[in-house]
């Protein structure tokens, strides 16, 4: 079965496509599966990893909303990966390497969202970065099997997931589609939680951006997906219109103006750092108390140790730890 997909990528997907048969293989040797390619066994390896579980209770923008709708990490992820695959398909690009690359791209991300990334980033004045770290954990942290650390990845997917953010671009266009798709996603549903949440009207919103992109979400969406499959169609770069780039980075902008800075959503981030900044000092000051199993086997400093244990928490973890270390406990007289 393994060869029969290889053989039909080769025959059915692009010139340009990134080919199972002509990966780089792992960082560590393991045998061929029988019926996966390379790239679907590292999407599996992801979807099956406990750092995939926790995004579910990470914060993408709302620290701790009150409602069931508004997104999480996990399915911020999730709308990336299915954006990023329906492009990849229509290009007739490698659509299990992209969605390797989707699903396993935020998977260093910390507890409550940025304000998380922007504390740990301070408390290790400037190294910090979630991209990096979610290469860290597929590298390193996730373990599948004790004689081999982490996920043991085709170098494909490390490259989509250490590329998808920054000035860096991907070596495959398949990392290069995730790294648009990550921004049509996030754009889009922090837009719609905004209206949800009522700290925008629609009318808000920059109109000429509008005018070009639509009123809708799923407008929104379609256009800035229908326009880069268009303009990226037989070409060996992922590209679109000046028109509609301009639109997005005006939507952008307006986000970050008016959303991710200021707004009333966002005014529980300053004790999400603080609280971050307070766990890694507790742990500075008593490494006895981090779990046994980050302290085994390890040859990374106790900083780094923290750090890589801090970032792993969903968002309900760190507030629980954090109440079991600094809020006392009522003493009863049985």
């Amino acid at each position: 079965m393994r060869k029969y997909l290889e053989g039909r990528e080769e025959r059915e997907l692009s010139k340009f496509a990134q080919l199972s048969l002509n990966s780089e293989g792992r960082q560590y040797k393991e045998e061929q599966g029988d019926f996966r390619t390379c790239f679907q066994r590292d999407r599996d390896r992801i979807i099956h990893s406990k750092a995939f579980r926790r995004l579910k209770h990470k914060t993408q923008v709302f620290i701790a909303p009150e409602g069931d709708h508004y997104r999480t990490r996990l399915t911020h992820t999730l709308e990336v990966s299915q954006i990023a695959r329906t492009i990849a398909r229509s290009l007739r690009l490698n659509e299990d390497l992209t969605e390797a690359i989707s699903l396993g791209h935020d998977l260093g991300h910390t507890p409550f969202g940025h304000a998380g990334e922007e504390a740990l980033n301070q408390v290790c004045e400037g190294e910090f970065s979630h991209n990096k770290q979610s290469l860290r954990v597929v590298n390193l942290l996730e373990k599948r099997k004790e004689e081999i650390p982490g996920l043991n990845l085709t170098k494909e997917v490390r490259d989509g997931i250490a590329n998808h953010t920054g000035e860096n671009k991907p070596e495959t266009l398949e990392g290069c589609i995730v790294k648009i798709a990550d921004r049509i996603a996030y754009i889009n549903h922090d837009i719609d939680d905004a209206l949800r949440a009522g700290l925008i009207k629609l009318e808000d919103l920059p109109q000429d951006a509008i005018k070009v992109l639509g009123k809708t979400h799923s407008q929104r969406i379609d256009t800035m997906v229908r326009d880069m499959i268009i303009e990226s169609e037989n070409s060996n770069e992922i590209k679109r219109s000046k028109k509609v780039y301009k639109a997005t980075q005006q939507l952008r902008n307006f986000l970050f103006e008016n959303i991710y800075f200021g707004s009333s959503a966002k005014k529980e981030e300053e004790k999400a750092k603080r609280l971050i900044k307070l766990l890694y000092d507790f742990y500075k000051d008593n490494p006895e108390r981090l779990p046994k199993e980050f302290l085994k086997g390890t040859n990374d400093n106790i900083e780094q140790i923290i750090i890589d244990y801090i970032a792993g928490m969903s968002d309900r973890y760190a507030i629980k730890i954090a109440k079991d270390i600094y809020i006392p406990e009522p003493w009863f007289v049985k």
